[in-house]
């Protein structure tokens, strides 16, 4: 059974000092570690076949107790400034569909790195196209994170992902041989692609 998540406007996540976002039927919430049916959604996505095939965290998540552990970093990271978490949330019915983040927020550089995942059940719906094009806009642009560089990196050979960032303007830099671990292991090294958009790109429509 899927559990609609309740929407706030009031913001009543003091740890969570972005805005919701909204747009193309999403809604991009806080995630909230102390809410078990947010934990029980991120350790869906994080132990899905497609997430561990394609993705390999530093702390890999192999039951609901680590789950929450995991959960409870991305909360920290993002009331510390360093990224911003957000649940992907149907506006209609508040069903959860999956993550994006803005992670390893460099305020010096003004850049940072964008990942996302999509619960199963949601694929097929444009779900990460239409959530990464609401946090580029954002975090691109004052007043949002104000921005001038945002990277999006994927495994070697993870096609849809490239489709994914190349429709919402991130454009193909190279391939980084060795850079991100292989599936599930922290002893060995895969390539990946590396894409970018920068604040003087043109925005795209969907």
């Amino acid at each position: 059974m899927t559990i609609a998540r309740e929407p706030h406007s009031d913001h009543p996540y003091p740890d969570h000092p972005y805005p919701d976002l909204h747009g193309h039927g999403l809604r991009l919430l806080p995630w909230r570690a102390e809410s078990e049916a947010d934990v029980e959604t991120w350790f869906r996505g994080r132990t899905d076949p497609e997430f561990r095939r394609w993705n390999t965290p530093l702390r890999i998540t192999t039951d609901l107790d680590s789950a929450r552990e995991s959960l409870r970093d991305a909360a920290q990271n993002t009331a510390e400034g360093a990224s911003a978490s957000y649940c992907v949330t149907d506006a209609a019915t508040g069903a959860p569909l999956g993550h994006i983040g803005v992670n390893l927020i460099n305020r010096v550089m003004n850049s940072a790195r964008v990942g996302y995942w999509v619960l199963p059940e949601a694929r097929g719906r444009r779900v990460a196209t239409h959530a990464l094009a609401l946090v580029a806009r954002w975090a691109l642009s004052e007043p949002g994170l104000g921005l001038y560089r945002l990277e999006l990196d994927h495994a070697d050979g993870h096609d849809s992902s490239c489709h994914i960032a190349e429709r919402c303007g991130f454009r193909y830099e190279g391939t980084l041989r060795g850079a991100i671990w292989q599936a599930e292991r922290h002893d060995a090294y895969r390539d990946m692609h590396l894409h970018a958009r920068l604040a003087t790109d043109l925005d795209v429509n969907l």
